[in-house]
This record gives structure tokens, sequence and C-alpha cells, in this order.
């Protein structure tokens, strides 16, 4: 500002007089519009050194929400450095900016780096103390190169930074995660990963190289390479451009055009014709590139669909095989029960002639509950075996042909119908029960056969049944002869004779 003033009394110097008050009223206007607020008090009350008196910072408004601090992208190069410079010197230079997380000083060599907490305060860190001059050198300020950052390659077209810094995640810690977009906001299919250190690029490097990374359903594998560590910012001003001898004879000459018909500009039109070569086959390998992708791309889903298609076939043939041990395990338990059938009706004989009737409803009590069990257990199994034909039907109307042929179907069902008639006991011939001699009533015998074919159970009474009452009773058991050719059911006795076996 005193520089300016000096410049401003010099023009009010050189004014003429008639017009020296008009003038200095819209100079001393002009100061006070170019004039800069006074800097706001720090943090921590403290005013900035006069060294450093450009700006003032407030770290609070220089942090966005979820930042992460102290990562690569904040690491500075300081270059030119004094020779005696020392480390707690370094921090301070820098205290205006908050405070340092690295600090590390090549005294031989004279350069170091710091680290500050955010991107946005090394910017402006840098931007104030390049080419400020310290102990006779002017200080370098460049931002360091990030050797743990990698180049993502190939990626599938939904992929956001969120899910491209989950994914890396697993290698070590990600600092930034970027996926590279044009100008209106659609993925190039690129994108920028920067872990905290080396090892982990490393091995995210090594292990990308070696298999397949996939980061959605899409079966393209990302490829990763090291990013070229490049300055679009500073680039290469005058004064670092080394003058050597090439550099004088390549400067003879300024800019031009060249001049049709000359040296020049016949080998500069070769130069062009070169480039233009190279440009050509470069679109003709991106074309080709470009169709062998989406022949490729074709391809892979036509198979994915195919694969679809035999998960969906085996996973009816299981289905079917499972069909068909349940069918074979019914017929089994089918024979088994006429088995038992007719070991039951052979059984009956040997009780009665054995035991009387009192000890065979005990134990056809028993034999019905077990029947009942196993009763409830067929139809169980029928039931699951209805559910899986129903979902077999279901899946072949959304559009795959069942490999059931209509003749199976029928033996199923033909299955089922015998396996229901089956069970009754009534199926077997049934003896057509003993004559009863009119007049006289239905005795309340206990093995009444019932519509179903079941044998219907009910309590003894408290009486004592007569011979010839309970005889009666049992006689109307259809299924086998009394054995060995004993008196038949229905005989009558005298009261005072017993029956003889």
């Amino acid at each position: 500002m005193q520089s300016n003033k000096t410049f401003n009394l010099e023009k009010q110097n050189h004014t003429p007089r008639k017009h020296h008050q008009h003038h200095h009223q819209q100079q001393h206007h002009q100061q006070q519009q170019q004039q800069p607020p006074p800097p706001p008090i720090p943090a921590n009350g403290q005013q900035a050194s006069s060294q450093n008196e450009g700006l003032t910072i407030d770290l609070k408004n220089f942090r966005k929400p979820g930042e992460k601090t102290f990562t690569q992208r904040s690491r500075l190069f300081v270059g030119n450095l004094p020779p005696d410079i020392t480390e707690e010197e370094m921090r301070k230079l820098f205290e205006k900016y908050g405070k340092a997380g690295e600090v590390f000083i090549h005294k031989d060599k004279g350069f170091g780096f710091i680290r500050l907490e955010t991107r946005t305060l090394a910017e402006i860190a840098k931007v104030e103390l390049d080419n400020m001059p310290l102990r006779g050198k002017q200080l370098r300020v460049r931002f360091a190169c990030h050797s743990a950052s990698l180049t993502v390659r190939n990626l599938p077209q939904y992929v956001s930074n969120e899910l491209l810094e989950e994914a890396f995640s697993v290698f070590g810690q990600v600092e930034r995660a970027v996926v590279i977009v044009d100008d209106r906001g659609r993925p190039s299919g690129k994108g920028i990963v920067e872990f905290s250190g080396k090892p982990a690029a490393r091995k995210a490097l090594d292990r990308c190289s070696e298999g397949s990374f996939l980061l959605t359903t899409f079966p393209r594998p990302v490829t990763v390479e090291p990013m070229d560590q490049l300055d679009d910012e500073e680039g290469l001003p005058e004064k670092l451009v080394i003058k050597n001898q090439q550099f004088h004879k390549e400067r003879e000459q300024p800019p031009r055009f060249a001049q049709p018909g000359s040296f020049e500009y016949e080998y500069a039109m070769r130069w062009k014709a070169l480039i233009e070569m190279e440009k050509q086959q470069q679109d003709q390998v991106d074309r080709n590139i470009k169709e062998a992708r989406e022949k490729l791309e074709m391809e892979m889903e036509a198979a994915r669909h195919e694969h679809q298609v035999m998960l969906m076939r085996q996973d009816l043939m299981r289905r079917q095989e499972e069909l068909r041990r349940m069918e074979e395990l019914h017929n089994q338990e089918v024979q088994k029960r006429k088995q038992l059938e007719l070991r039951f009706f052979l059984w009956i004989g040997d009780v009665l002639a054995a035991h009387g009737p009192r000890s065979y409803l005990l134990k056809r009590k028993q034999l019905n509950a077990g029947l009942m069990r196993q009763e409830e257990e067929r139809r169980r199994r029928e039931e699951e075996m209805r559910r899986q034909q129903e979902e077999m039907m279901r899946r072949q109307q959304e559009g795959f042909k069942g490999t059931f042929p209509d003749a199976r179907e029928q033996e199923i069902r033909m299955g089922q119908m015998a396996m229901g008639g089956a069970m009754g006991i009534n199926n077997r011939g049934a003896m057509p029960p003993a004559p009863v001699p009119a007049g006289t009533p239905a005795p309340p015998g206990p093995a009444t056969m019932m519509p179903d074919g079941t044998l219907g159970l009910t309590p003894p009474t408290t009486e004592r049944f007569g011979q010839a009452a309970t005889m009666e009773g049992i006689g109307a058991i259809g299924g086998t002869p009394p054995a060995f050719n004993r008196a038949a059911p229905g005989a009558e006795f005298a009261p005072n004779k017993r029956r003889r076996y």
C-alpha cells in the first residue's frame, strides 16, 4: 500500500493545478475501493507476522465435511532452502496455514517436504510462499508427487467414487478415489485411486495384474497401472529452462509459419503427413477395438443366458430325480403296508384263539394308533409331492419345457389312486359275516368293519361278553377264515358247555 500511495502522489504532482482538487478526490476514492479490508484475527488470537502478512487463514473455513486430513495431496515440496534452516524454522514458516503433520529437510541438497492439513490450505501456502526470498534465495514451492496413486481403466458404467473407494480399500487405506467424467458428467471409464502408502498401491497393482478384479456383475476386469505424474498447473517457466548450447541453437529462429517452397516447408509437410498417418492408424485401431468389444459383449450376453438355462435344467432334473426317489419310497411303503395287513389278519386269528376278545381289543387299539401315524406320514409325503409337481408346472408355464412325458404323469396319477385304494383293509376280499338268528340284537362287538376299510374300534363295556355274543361280533371281521378249521364263529353252545378248541 505504501508503493501505491507513492505512485498516486507522483501522479498528483504531474496534474494541472486547476484539476488538482478534482483528481485528488477521485484518486482518494479509488484508493478506498482498492484498499483490502483489515485481515481477521486468527483463532489463536495472534496476528500474522510481517513476513506472511498477505493473508490470514481461518482454518475452519477450508475443511470440507468428511474430508480426510494430512493426505498425500496436501504434501508440498519446498526447494532452494538455505543450508542452515532447521525443522522448527520451517514449521514456523508454515505456521500460518495450520499445524504441519510431517516435515522433512535434506540440507545437503537444499529441499524438503511438509504435509499440511488439507489440500486447500496447501494450495494457499503454495501461492503465497512460492518465490518468497529467504536468506538470499527464492523459495520454490510445488506439490509433491503422489507415489502411491494408480490409474484404473475399463471401469463399468455404473461405478461411482464411493464404490471405487470401497472396492480398492481391500488392499489398504484409500485416501481418494475419483471416477473421471467428461464435461457433461458422463463416466469415461477411467479413474484414480490414491493410497496412503506405497505397499498398498503395490499390492493392488500386483493382485489386479495377476487376477481378474471385477467391480460389478458385468464380467469385464479393470486394469490398473501406475499413474503418470504430470504437472499441468505450473508447467515449465522460462527461468527453469537450462540455457545450454542446444538451447541457444534452437532459439535462433523465432516462432513463424514456414514459407511454401522452402526447405522448412517441405519437411514440415512430410512431418504433417506422418502425423496424419499416425492419427488414421490410431483411429483404425480404436475402431477395431470397439468392434471387438461389442462382439465380445454380445457373445457374453448369449453365453450368460445359456448358462442360466443350463442351471435351470439342472435344477429341474434334480427335482425330477427327487420325485422319482420319493415315488419309489412310496411304492415300497405300499408293499410294506400290504404285508403288514396280511400279517395283521393272521395275527388276529392267533390272538382270538389264544387270549379271547378282550386282549384282542387292546392289541387292536395299539395297532390302529400305529396305522394312523403311518397314514399321517403318507399324507404328508403326498402333499410334498403335490407341491413339487405344482412348482414344476409353474416353471414350465414360465417358458422352460419340462421333461415329463405324458405317460410318466399318467403313471404318477395311477400310482396315487392305487395308493389310496390299497390302504383300506376291505380292498382285500372280506369274508361275509356269519348268519345271525333273527331277532338277535347287534352285539356291541369291538371288531366291526367301517365303510372306509378301517377297523372300527369301540371301547369295551364293563360287562363281561358272552361267548356267543362275542364270537358274533368278531365274526364280522373279514380277511381270513378261523385258524385250523375250528368251529364257525357264529356257532352257539349250551350254557353249561365250554367251547372246545
